[in-house]
């Protein structure tokens, strides 16, 4: 399928007016109402008003006086060397739109901390009575009239605490113009809330492969990612239309099979640096890269560049005039590709790749796709399966695959992608656990409504209440909460070209399954979230975020 309309590039951050609200140039997409200059929004009168996304577990105001901003105010941390950079993160909003210097400090350099003080603290005592995520990702965040005081048992902790400290002050915070001077205070009510993640994995899925997106593009998505507490990026880095990571040892996946993407225009790749810098920028906000090269299925970009991989000759190019290398791929069709299993040099090459792309990896998983694969048979599949696991596994990784891989025998530890339901249950009845990404609720990809101008629709239309109002522990027969791992929104790029397209198909969808990941069943509500969520567009305005401005909730 081909886009039914150009869609611009991304425009450049801006440096934005406080009291500008940005109604993006593309509103053919974004649907949103002409904006009006207009101040900050008002500081909330109780902690029990808050608008933050995701919902804590825990929130109690407090009558007394509010935690008021000032050139006098210090973030004070107390606990690992990488403390200092959640304080200098969180220093770095509120410099540019309130003109503080907000001095970062070391609590052994800090004269005191009392006074007007942000306290950071890790405490490996916190949260003991938990255990897993709660214990390893809870925070504590108690606001008093001279101090705010965030402790985690980690420092993820202490940092998604200062997330919802961020959410918590108006959305003119996040302005790139120091004009909050212009204004009587800025404060955030006094009370306390303590809160803990319900899954592990909060994940987000990029497809670069289909369309490709530059590592500025990556980091804005990154961004996003970090504003609603998620923690893994998932990248899928090669499909048929493309091959998006350098391999040293494979010079040509990048130079043929990088080459092109769907619609046949000039396309990218991450060399190692790029790479390296991506996973850099992410771990700076506790996401965690993970990365996905798909086998035995969905190859033909590594086919077109070594059609040896291959069982036989490769996809004539679609354009048959010679501008394109011969067998590179453009079009969306799947399930017609796969690696040889039975060549020596197709092993070769699932070493290499697995080997190179682990070392520039540092955290502990691989995804090796799996899925859609229609010709190999039952055994040629699950031999594969089996192998490619045992590669990931001698690399140092847990293996990760789409839930067809259940059809094989997975190693104790390797996880399942739950993506339709049919086959994820043989990974449960192995004892390995899943991560939920049914289509017609976290296929982001998916339009709105029929009227959605990209997108697609084979797993149905996702409006807004559909992809929050769902419980991952009661979704398919057969699975309970302790087989779940997490919660991961797929964007498969087919029809998506740059990134205000992907922004525009992920908000105000991705905030909602980051609270289905993140916040108790028991906390969420349908009519308390589109509240909470109609606050959010100012501050997504003044982001430069693209959004979908969905009729089920009255935007503020």
């Amino acid at each position: 399928m081909q886009h039914s309309l150009p869609i611009p590039s991304r425009m450049a951050p801006l440096a934005l007016m406080l009291a500008v609200a940005v109604v993006p140039a593309w509103s053919s997409l974004s649907a949103q109402p002409t904006a009006v200059p207009q101040p900050p929004s008002p500081v909330l009168a109780s902690l029990d008003a808050h608008r933050v996304i995701p919902v804590p577990s825990n929130v109690s105001a407090a009558a007394s006086p509010p935690f008021v901003f000032s050139s006098g105010t210090r973030i004070v941390v107390d606990g690992p060397a990488d403390l200092l950079q959640t304080g200098e993160w969180f220093a770095r909003i509120l410099r540019k739109s309130a003109g503080f210097p907000l001095p970062v400090q070391r609590m052994a350099r800090a004269s005191a901390t009392s006074g007007n003080v942000i306290l950071l603290r890790v405490d490996t005592g916190a949260f003991a009575d938990a255990t897993g995520t709660a214990r390893n990702e809870g925070y504590t965040l108690e606001i008093s009239a001279d101090t705010v005081h965030i402790t985690g048992r980690t420092t993820a902790g202490v940092f998604y605490g200062a997330s919802t400290l961020r959410q918590l002050l108006p959305w003119g915070i996040e302005a790139e113009h120091s004009a909050y001077r212009l204004y009587a205070s800025l404060s955030v009510p006094a009370g306390r809330i303590v809160d803990a993640p319900r899954f592990t994995w909060r994940g987000s899925m990029l497809d670069v492969a289909r369309h490709f997106f530059t590592v500025d593009e990556v980091k804005q998505h990154i961004d996003l990612m970090a504003l609603y507490k998620l923690n893994r990026l998932h990248l899928h880095l090669a499909d048929d239309q493309g091959w998006r990571i350098a391999i040293a040892s494979w010079p040509r996946l990048t130079k043929v099979g990088g080459s092109t993407e769907v619609g046949g225009a000039p396309s990218g790749f991450y060399t190692k640096a790029d790479y390296a810098e991506i996973v850099r920028y992410a771990a700076a906000r506790h996401i965690m890269v993970v990365p996905e090269i798909d086998m035995p299925g969905h190859t033909n970009a590594a086919i077109a560049a070594y059609p040896r991989l291959g069982c036989s000759r490769p996809t004539p190019s679609i354009f048959g005039d010679g501008t394109q290398p011969a067998g590179v791929y453009t079009g969306i069709r799947v399930g017609w590709s796969a690696l040889c299993p039975d060549k020596a040099i197709t092993w070769r090459f699932v070493n290499d790749v697995v080997r190179e792309i682990a070392a520039m990896t540092p955290g502990p998983y691989f995804h090796i796709g799996g899925d859609e694969v229609e010709v190999l048979n039952h055994a040629q599949y699950t031999r594969f399966v089996e192998r490619a696991q045992h590669i990931v596994r001698k690399h140092g990784k847990t293996m990760i695959g789409w839930e067809e891989v259940g059809k094989a025998k997975l190693r104790a530890g390797s996880i399942a992608q739950l993506w339709r339901s049919d086959t994820a249950l043989l990974a449960v009845k192995q004892g390995n656990q899943l991560i939920m990404s049914p289509g017609p609720r976290t296929y982001l990809d998916m339009k709105y409504t029929a009227t959605t101008e990209v997108g697609l629709k084979w797993a149905g239309f996702i409006e807004l209440r559909t992809a929050y109002d769902w419980d991952p522990a009661t979704h398919s027969a057969g699975l309970s909460e302790p087989s779940i791992l997490g919660v991961e929104a797929p964007l498969w790029s087919e029809t998506i070209s740059n990134l205000n397209a992907a922004q525009y198909l992920l908000v105000p969808r991705l905030p909602a399954l980051a609270e289905v990941a993140w916040s108790p069943q028991a906390q969420r509500n349908w009519d308390g979230f589109r509240t909470r969520i109609a606050a959010h567009a100012p501050r997504w305005r003044l982001l430069g975020i693209n959004f979908f401005a969905s009729p089920q909730v009255e935007w503020n």
